[in-house]
């Protein structure tokens, strides 16, 4: 097996929203779970199924989310990938207890390092923190990034029902500046306020769920102004853009036109349109939607720079995905920041 697969064309690609578990989540999760510990119907709807099911693929995912080792890298090999991001998986630590979650997300932090030092070309990763104490979460992202050498953070949208624009969390959004490195909203469930209708009709996760729940973390991380408070802050989300890209448009006329209706006064104004927040201080990956044209019109609306590319491994593990990624109409220089270079500058990974 080799431990650098630099592709024919002359770049590398860097596969930038790859899941993984420690094996002690996944029992804590289930724990939970099973505990009826936690009053979210998403979160126990979810786990519930991965815990029960005999299907093949679930049982094969739970199998594969827990590896980072040759089997992984074969899996690489056979898609055409060089490198892999790996961020923990939703929910990650989210769903505990504080304290619990505060050392499980150090405990997978040590983790995680320990692989990509053993395999430094083919993974580089990001660190998991714990929202519920946003003071230890700032200070293991710090320790995370100086001393493990990890390149920025996930957090997995909501925390039990909570977003990122209220300020008592935004100590993260500080030191995520104050270390220049990107914080990644990977999706979640929706929390149990809005869970309801999309439970009726089996339309909670992947499928529509996750994304609009990121959509409105982010739409609500901007009109809370936290751009405005850390404007060099980076945010990453997956799936291309969750339905943001397509909206801009609208969302810049209804916004434009509520502020001068003073509907929402007790909000403070921003200093930019939502767009130019989301085109600035927001990069999208391609993570389980290889299709060209919601690809091509992030490409167009957010520029070469902000569109990387990754694969959703192990949820959609399609090794056929990167030819036909290949075929998109782009040039050779786009087509090389998309695979590789925008991550290397995104994530400060070393060629």
């Amino acid at each position: 097996m080799t431990d650098n697969t630099r592709t024919a064309t002359g770049y590398k690609r860097i596969a930038t929203e790859e899941a993984w578990a420690p094996p002690e989540l996944i029992k804590e999760i289930m724990r939970i779970v099973h505990a009826n510990e936690l009053d979210d119907p998403g979160f126990n709807s979810l786990w519930s199924f991965y815990g029960a099911s005999q299907a093949e693929r679930p049982r094969m995912l739970l199998e594969k989310i827990q590896k980072i080792d040759e089997s992984r890298i074969a899996d690489m090999d056979a898609s055409g990938i060089d490198m892999q991001l790996l961020l923990l998986t939703a929910p990650g630590v989210q769903v505990m207890k504080k304290d619990v979650a505060v050392t499980m997300a150090a405990s997978s932090n040590d983790q995680v390092a320990e692989a990509v030092r053993k395999w430094p070309t083919r993974f580089q990763a990001l660190a998991a923190v714990a929202p519920q104490d946003p003071a230890a979460a700032a200070k293991e992202l710090e320790r995370a990034v100086k001393k493990l050498g990890l390149k920025g953070a996930v957090i997995n949208s909501h925390t039990q029902g909570e977003f990122l624009d209220d300020p008592k969390f935004w100590d993260i959004f500080a030191a995520a500046e104050a270390l220049n490195v990107p914080i990644y909203i990977h999706p979640s469930g929706p929390p149990k306020s809005m869970v309801q209708p999309f439970l009726e009709r089996g339309l909670e996760g992947a499928v529509f769920g996750f994304g609009v729940e990121v959509a409105l973390h982010i739409l609500r991380i901007i009109v809370a102004g936290v751009f405005d408070r850390f404007p060099k802050l980076k945010i990453v989300i997956g799936h291309t853009g969750e339905g943001l890209p397509f909206w801009l448009y609208r969302l810049d006329f209804m916004h434009g036109a509520s502020v001068r209706a003073g509907r929402y006064e007790s909000q403070k104004p921003l200093k930019k349109k939502l767009s130019d927040y989301i085109r600035e201080n927001i990069y999208v990956t391609t993570s389980g939607v290889a299709w060209e044209p919601s690809i091509m019109l992030c490409h167009k609306v957010l520029g070469p720079d902000h569109v990387l590319y990754a694969m959703d491994y192990p949820y959609q593990f399609v090794p056929e995905e990167v030819k036909i990624l290949e075929a998109l109409p782009l040039s050779d220089l786009d087509k090389q920041k998309f695979f590789q270079t925008n991550a290397e500058k995104l994530f400060g990974i070393q060629a």
